[in-house]
């Protein structure tokens, strides 16, 4: 019984600050930005792969870099944010493609359900207590630039760089799950809890509540019930998401 707590207290770590971060990128309309950005990672994947390094180490690096470089370009010059995380992220799966292959390139893609090591696994609590602490301190300020950047900056918000945080928080739940779900789906546990809440929440207190609780859930449920059913846990997890975002669809509108 121990034991299978301590296994998921990292899972339901990145589970909740999913669920967090995914409230706010549903607001900022990053629904399909959001399996863009995660795809990053597979470059660093893959050289960590060549190297034989951590994979989990080289795909926090490279969502981080990719990160960077997409909040430059996009305040650098005049091209939308979606074409350039378009185009940072078609490189990104091509140049990790050709790095890694065969059974590497689907445990990268789709998780591989392993457990971690006790320092990835302590890493990974202090990262994802990070981004919770941050999206929890930082929520006034997000829902202010969410309504009006000018109003941000009249309040004296620095939007730029509220922006970058965000997305670095972004990439570190990302690079959370990475083991777990790998880069394909992780995007998935961000957006659809959050876009579940989004359907039953009256506010945003509501919302916020609700989309850790599903996200939560169907880390649990997906993580406990995969060896029960034989398949990967990560597929498992997502299916359950969606099982619920489909029957958050059947309330009565108004109720």
């Amino acid at each position: 019984m121990i034991a299978t707590v301590s296994a998921l207290l990292l899972p339901f770590a990145m589970a909740v600050a999913a669920g967090l971060v995914g409230c706010f990128a549903v607001m900022r309309r990053m629904t399909l930005a959001s399996d863009a950005l995660s795809h990053m990672a597979l470059p660093g994947i893959g050289i960590a792969i060549l190297l034989q390094a951590s994979p989990v180490l080289g795909g926090f690096a490279a969502l981080f870099a990719g990160t960077l470089l997409v909040w430059v370009l996009e305040r650098g010059t005049r091209v939308p944010t979606e074409a350039i995380i378009g185009v940072v992220f078609s490189a990104a799966l091509a140049l990790g493609s050709m790095l890694a292959s065969g059974e590497e390139l689907i445990d990268a893609l789709f998780g591989t359900g392993q457990t971690l090591g006790q320092w990835e696994a302590a890493i990974g609590l202090v990262v994802a207590a990070g981004v919770i602490g941050f999206v929890w301190r930082a929520q006034s300020r997000l829902v202010i630039s969410l309504v009006s950047a000018d109003l941000a900056r009249t309040a004296g918000i620095a939007v730029a760089r509220l922006d970058l945080c965000f997305l670095l928080a972004f990439a570190a739940t990302v690079a959370l799950g990475l083991r777990y779900l790998g880069v394909l789906l992780m995007g998935s546990l961000i957006i659809i809890p959050a876009a579940t809440a989004r359907q039953l929440a009256r506010n945003l207190g509501q919302m916020r509540s609700l989309s850790v609780a599903i996200a939560v859930t169907a880390t649990g449920l997906g993580t406990l019930g995969a060896p029960l059913l034989g398949v990967e846990s990560g597929p498992l997890v997502i299916v359950v998401a969606a099982a619920i975002f489909f029957a958050s669809l059947l309330r009565p509108r108004g109720a």
